[in-house]
């Protein structure tokens, strides 16, 4: 199965974070899964490593692609399918990111694994 990870089950899976489900932990190490991870996450750590929100993300920036390759994750970049997509999103979520992450999961009909309860608002499979 496809699965799209939202960019906090990113890093709560990178650092063996509690705060990630048990169900999810299962989704992301079944070795039959392909796990997607969206450029828009790579942009959301990059733009809080900035302002200082995640202090930590100095190593994963440095290397993100190399961080997929070692996690057998495969990225998912954002198409103007996407960003088109994402734009005419309906309210209520705002945050850009997430936004772009609502659009990869409907326009490639991927469940994306997330504690986002917001996402079950846009017909998404929302795993967690």
């Amino acid at each position: 199965m496809r699965l799209l990870l939202d960019t906090h089950t990113l890093l709560w899976w990178l650092s063996d974070d509690p705060a990630l489900s048990v169900s999810a932990r299962k989704l992301i190490a079944r070795a039959n899964n392909t796990l997607l991870v969206s450029a828009a996450s790579a942009w959301e750590i990059a733009i809080k490593f900035r302002l200082g929100k995640l202090p930590g993300a100095a190593e994963l920036l440095g290397d993100f692609a190399g961080y997929l390759r070692n996690e057998h994750f495969e990225s998912l970049p954002i198409t103007d399918n996407h960003a088109v997509r994402a734009g005419l999103l309906p309210e209520p979520h705002k945050d850009p990111f997430d936004r772009m992450l609502i659009a990869q999961a409907q326009a490639e009909n991927i469940p994306i694994i997330s504690n986002d309860v917001a996402f079950d608002t846009y017909k998404v499979r929302r795993l967690w």
